[in-house]
C-alpha cells in the first residue's frame, strides 16, 4: 500500500475553495475542535486515576482536563513515570508543581524544571538540587526567558 495520497477532483475544488475564503476555513477548522468537557469526561479520568495499570494513571496525568484534586492524587503515585506525567502536563495546579519540586525522583524534577508553569519558588528550589542535571535544565530555561536575552 502506497503512502502517497491523490485528491480526486472534487477534494481539489473543495482544498481551493478553503484557500479563497478565510471565513469558510474558519468553519472548517471548528468543525475539528474538541468537544466539551462534560462530567462524564471528567468521571472517567478520575476512574482512571486510580487504575491498577499505571499506564492509564499516566493517561489521566496527562489529561489538561484533570481536576486539580486528581493531579494532587496522581503526584504521589508510587510510579515514578505516573509523577513524570503529571510534571509534563501544562495545566498542573502550581502548588501540585511545588510538591513535586521536592519529589525522590530526579527524572520527576527534572520535568517540573521544565514545565512553563512552574512557580517562581519552585524554581529557585531546583535551581539549588542535588542533581546537576536538574540544575542545569534551571539555568537552560533562564536563558529562554526574554530578560535573559536582553542582557
Amino acid at each position: 500500500m502506497s503512502c502517497i495520497r491523490f485528491n480526486t477532483p472534487a477534494q481539489e475544488r473543495q482544498l481551493d475553495a478553503l484557500r479563497e475564503s478565510p471565513e469558510l476555513a474558519n468553519q472548517a477548522v471548528a468543525a475539528f475542535l474538541s468537544p466539551p468537557v462534560t462530567d462524564t469526561k471528567i468521571a472517567r479520568l478520575r476512574t482512571m486515576a486510580g487504575d491498577r495499570r499505571a499506564k492509564i494513571r499516566e493517561s489521566a496525568a496527562l489529561n489538561v482536563n484533570t481536576p486539580a484534586d486528581v493531579f494532587e492524587q496522581l503526584s504521589r503515585d508510587p510510579e515514578t513515570s505516573v509523577r513524570v506525567c503529571v510534571a509534563r502536563n501544562e495545566a498542573t495546579p502550581c502548588d501540585v508543581l511545588r510538591f513535586l519540586a521536592t519529589d525522590t525522583s530526579e527524572e520527576v524534577r527534572s520535568w517540573v524544571a521544565v514545565n512553563f508553569f512552574v512557580p517562581a519558588d519552585a524554581m529557585e528550589v531546583l535551581a539549588n538540587d542535588t542533581s546537576a542535571t536538574v540544575r542545569k535544565l534551571v539555568a537552560w530555561k533562564a536563558s529562554l526567558t526574554p530578560e535573559a536575552q536582553l542582557v
